[in-house]
């Protein structure tokens, strides 16, 4: 298969057929170069709080709520993109009020099938930002999704940088993992690239990630940012030597495209040079007790 995955701008909105358009238009592009599989940046839909005005765009809580109320609208955009371009659509994750989780907002990513088929992951592990000044909570289970392309997980930007997260998701069955993020600097970005890079070294899988660029000095949130796409796998048999499938150019607005060939992911994991994903559980006997040798 191929995937599309964004380096995207957010940008100031001064009507809901202006988001319409820009969402189109790059659902477009990508499922026009033979995309079918587009992957779009963790909260990369706070852009729709500008639609409340700058007032609520620069206000932390309000800006939750902002763009809490217009998912439905989001969702119901997507799923029409998805359907009429045949593409699996994962859209940028949001923060979303969601009763049945509490009266916080969790930070959640919706995944859109040509068929109709939808769901959603929400992010497990919180950065500082999101615990110490929006107070986001933690959602719902991690899942695992059957697609006509695969199996796929969900780790929303810090959770790649947990390996059991991507451990559990790799045992249920997971072949590619979705890592949208959303970093400020550099070396956010890094640590995320990082994060993703070691989850498909260690699961012997494809990780996916996706990043917001650019100002957006109306929000305090997310007022700077810095990425880029990438398409990881590990560095072995039947992938690049450097296990960059394709790395788009850093703040560079756009896609980044690359294949993905499913039966490579099973043949690595059967007969690679190593066997990661066959050996974790190595680990366990072996991390039981730690002898301290002194050598002062």
């Amino acid at each position: 298969m191929k995937v599309a995955t964004a380096a995207y701008p957010m940008d100031w909105l001064q009507n809901w057929a202006q988001y319409e358009d820009k969402i189109a238009a790059w659902v477009a592009e990508a499922a026009g170069q033979g995309a079918e599989l587009l992957v779009f940046p963790e909260y990369g839909a706070m852009e729709l709080a500008t639609l409340a005005g700058e007032a609520a765009a620069g206000d932390l809580e309000r800006s939750l709520h902002a763009v809490s109320e217009r998912m439905e609208e989001a969702g119901a955009l997507h799923a029409g993109l998805a359907r009429a371009h045949g593409v699996h659509i994962l859209a940028a994750s949001a923060p979303v009020f969601d009763p049945a989780l509490g009266a916080r907002p969790v930070n959640r990513a919706c995944l859109f099938a040509p068929s109709g088929a939808q769901g959603h992951q929400d992010k497990q592990i919180m950065t500082r930002f999101e615990r110490d000044e929006w107070d986001v909570a933690p959602g719902g289970s991690l899942k695992l999704f059957e697609t006509a392309l695969g199996r796929v997980g969900i780790l929303i930007c810090y959770d790649a940088e947990y390996p059991l997260l991507a451990r559990a998701l790799v045992e249920a069955g997971a072949e590619i993992l979705l890592v949208p993020s959303c970093t400020e600097r550099l070396a956010g970005y890094w640590r995320v690239r990082i994060g993703a890079m070691a989850r498909a070294l260690e699961g012997q899988c494809v990780s996916v990630m996706s990043s917001t660029v650019g100002d957006a000095r109306w929000s305090p949130a997310v007022d700077t940012n810095a990425g880029a796409g990438g398409v990881f796998g590990p560095p072995d048999t039947g992938f690049p030597a450097t296990g960059v499938l394709a790395a788009g150019a850093v703040d560079a607005p756009g896609w980044t495209f690359a294949e993905i060939d499913r039966d490579r992911i099973a043949q690595v994991r059967a007969d690679g040079v190593v066997l990661n994903a066959t050996h974790w559980d190595e680990q366990a006997p072996r991390i039981g007790a730690v002898t301290t040798c002194a050598l002062r």
